[in-house]
């Protein structure tokens, strides 16, 4: 059976629908999926252009590692990045305390998740500092994907601040949420 996920923004009142790629991706779409609910500050991408994530402690038993990857992702590509906090801990990235992408012992390394979701066209996965940066695309958007971008270039051109973006599960009673 197909599963599904949805992704929200909460405080724009936007909620889009996504089809778990289990084929293409089955170890990140399990760990993705037994994670959930996941929310968290949300933020809109520099370097990768039409992109919205957040970041969340590393939440895997086994983290899955690279399947179905790109540096190219298309509109309605959701993504699973895995960092640590050698990473994202720069202060100059600017990340907020909320973030929590610190390690509290400097001699150690925090793992990192990045859910991202890919709304537009013409985006790169390079960063200045570290090059490519592929991504492991686990869903894809199927409902909503036009309400979501709009809200994501609020977000782009308004602000994150006070935003939060959810992915939770649709039941496993139904075979498509709506």
């Amino acid at each position: 059976m197909t599963r599904y996920l949805t992704i929200t923004l909460e405080k724009r009142g936007v909620t889009a629908v996504a089809e778990l790629l289990d084929a293409a991706a089955p170890r990140t779409c399990a760990a993705v999926w037994e994670a959930l609910p996941q929310s968290g500050q949300v933020y809109h991408g520099k370097y990768a252009r039409n992109e919205i994530y957040h970041l969340v402690p590393a939440f895997a038993e086994v983290e899955p590692g690279k399947e179905n990857t790109t540096v190219t992702p298309i509109p309605g590509d959701v993504c699973y990045f895995a960092f640590d906090s050698d990473d994202l801990g720069n202060p100059a990235y600017g990340y907020e305390e909320a973030a929590d992408v610190r390690a509290a012992d400097p001699d150690q390394r925090k793992p990192i998740v990045d859910l991202a979701v890919f709304y537009g066209r013409n985006n790169l996965l390079i960063n200045g500092d570290q090059g490519w940066i592929p991504g492991n695309v686990f869903a894809t958007v199927v409902e909503g994907l036009e309400e979501l971008a709009e809200a994501c270039q609020s977000i782009w051109m308004d602000g994150a601040r006070g935003e939060t973006l959810t992915f939770r599960r649709v039941s496993r009673g139904s075979a498509h949420p709506r």
